[in-house]
């Protein structure tokens, strides 16, 4: 890696504000990002004080490639979307179609959880803020990879995914509730969420060329395409649909047409040019979206980003909530296949900032954004490339070290206890449903009935626990495969977790319980679980 270029950002708080900020330093900065963390395309935007004062883009859409990334380059946002889920609910609000505290089943009778009390108390509010019960990242499986599974079988299922923790008691990050949310839009509004977010927000904000499904992409479009790392390599992949859960993730937008949506943030609801003559939501309702709901835990971070830590954490109604320098910073992350992104929004200064990127590399967005906001504060400078590269070095010598460990306390001259055919066959889960065991030459192979990408051979790693490695090697998930065998010798269960520490939360292995599925007298094959 080059840290030849200096990050020269010693910038004063001078009027008018964006004047004051060195463009050439702010490049070199996204030039040593791209380097650090091999990203190969970044679109940055900066609104202040009512005005776009920064939007550019840099790097290429696609490696090998030499389009390059503009201001109106699209992007997925993922979990950048879950404010516009929550701006589209406070319009209902303002509307008087709903209330926050309205009970879920009030407006979705036939929803439920698995807890009869909590389907019972769970509120609109609820679906938004993280403390359902529900573990981290639960029932992510049912649409991430891309799943065959509909949005209406995604909700029916949640009353089979057991809770983590009481009702409301801890904060858990979940995507599955923002789905019901969507759903209750649509019950509300007559439209379903995407015609919403598109009538509602997009059209009056003039955000023409944002959609909510990749399908809207079509050949030789302004689209920057997501990369990913495959056994290492950096490669491009296909944009991953994730239409059964767009309201939790689904986006596409640019930093052009994000500035608009920062602006209307920034300005309480206002639609950026009619002053104050047209809005999306009411002050009230941006009041409420940017309130703490639920408390999270203060994280220690590395050595390298001490200058980072929050004094206070919270989570909003579709945004993360916390401080930096004395000022409340109102923002979320997004994080999909290929892309990952930030928003952050400081209100006392009218000032917003939106990083998107078309690699997964935290470091990527992360050292963007906190450059932006020191040059824009008129902080001291720091280099945050460097902190964020330290950190991900940490991060990821710890985890090769967890793997390194479970490496060498296996027993490589174990043997399975069964013959490689007693473990074929067909699984079930509670709320996943099937998944097949089948051997095609001397190799078993898992395919997950609902998911086409989770296809991989089961390669022995000791006893009776295999690892499943995944032919879409851009997956990054690997996981181990433990069979248990009842006192007769059969199986009894199958259970699975990700073999690396760094792999997604939303590859939810742990969460699954299969058991064998047996055929019935009849000899035929017993259904699939719907």
């Amino acid at each position: 890696m080059r840290y030849a270029l200096a990050l020269l950002l010693f910038v004063l708080p001078l009027t008018p504000f964006a004047q004051q900020v060195s463009q050439p330093d702010i490049d070199a900065a996204l030039q040593r990002t791209m380097e650090a963390f091999e990203v190969p395309g970044i679109a940055i935007a900066v609104v202040k004080d009512g005005k776009v004062v920064l939007t550019k883009g840099y790097g290429v859409r696609k490696l090998g490639e030499r389009a390059p990334v503009t201001p109106d380059s699209l992007f997925g946002i993922a979990s950048n979307t879950k404010a516009f889920t929550a701006a589209a609910l406070a319009m209902l609000v303002d509307e008087g179609k709903l209330a926050w505290d309205d009970r879920v089943i009030d407006h979705l009778p036939s929803f439920q959880m698995f807890d009869p009390y909590v389907t019972r108390e769970l509120t609109i509010r609820d679906l938004l803020v993280h403390r359902s019960g529900l573990g981290l990242g639960a029932g992510d499986l049912l649409y991430f990879p891309q799943t065959t599974f509909t949005e209406e079988e995604i909700v029916s299922r949640l009353r089979r995914i057991p809770p983590a923790s009481s009702f409301r008691s801890r904060y858990a990050y979940d995507n599955i509730l923002y789905l019901v949310a969507g759903k209750v839009i649509e019950k509300a509004s007559g439209k379903t969420w995407s015609a919403f977010i598109r009538e509602r927000i997009f059209m009056p904000l003039g955000m023409r060329t944002s959609n909510t499904s990749v399908t809207a992409f079509r050949p030789g479009a302004n689209v920057a395409m997501p990369h990913a790392k495959a056994d290492g390599v950096l490669k491009a992949i296909a944009p991953v649909p994730f239409d059964n859960n767009a309201p939790a993730g689904g986006i596409n937008t640019s930093v052009n047409e994000l500035s608009r949506w920062m602006l209307a943030q920034l300005e309480r609801g206002v639609v950026p040019g009619t002053e104050g003559k047209k809005r999306l939501f009411s002050e009230e309702q941006s009041r409420e979206m940017w309130s703490a709901q639920t408390v999270l835990p203060i994280k220690e971070p590395s050595k390298a980003l001490a200058g980072t830590r929050a004094n206070f954490s919270a989570y909003g109604l579709g945004w993360t909530l916390r401080d930096y320098r004395g000022l409340k910073l109102v923002g979320h992350t997004g994080g999909l296949a290929g892309y990952v992104s930030r928003v952050v929004l400081v209100p006392e200064q009218r000032l917003g900032i939106a990083v998107l990127t078309n690699q997964e590399a935290r470091g990527g967005y992360e050292a963007p954004t906190w450059t932006l906001l020191d040059a824009y504060l008129g902080a001291p400078a720091t280099d945050w490339v460097a902190a964020f590269k330290a950190d991900e070095v940490e991060k990821e010598a710890k985890a090769y070290a967890a793997i390194g460990l479970a490496s060498a306390g296996r027993n490589a001259q174990s043997r399975p206890s069964l013959p490689v055919e007693a473990y074929v066959g067909r699984y079930r889960d509670a709320w996943y449903g099937d998944v097949a065991i089948a051997k095609e030459g001397e190799k078993l192979v898992l395919r997950f009935s609902r998911t086409p990408a989770f296809t991989g051979e089961l390669e022995h790693w000791q006893y009776d626990t295999f690892v499943a490695k995944w032919k879409d090697r851009a997956l990054n998930a690997d996981a181990y495969v433990t069979f248990s065998l009842k006192p007769d010798g059969s199986i009894g269960e199958m259970r699975m977790q990700p073999v690396s520490p760094m792999a997604d939360f939303s590859y939810d292995f742990q969460d699954l319980l299969f058991t064998p599925v047996k055929d019935d007298a009849s000899g035929a094959v017993a259904r699939p679980v719907h």
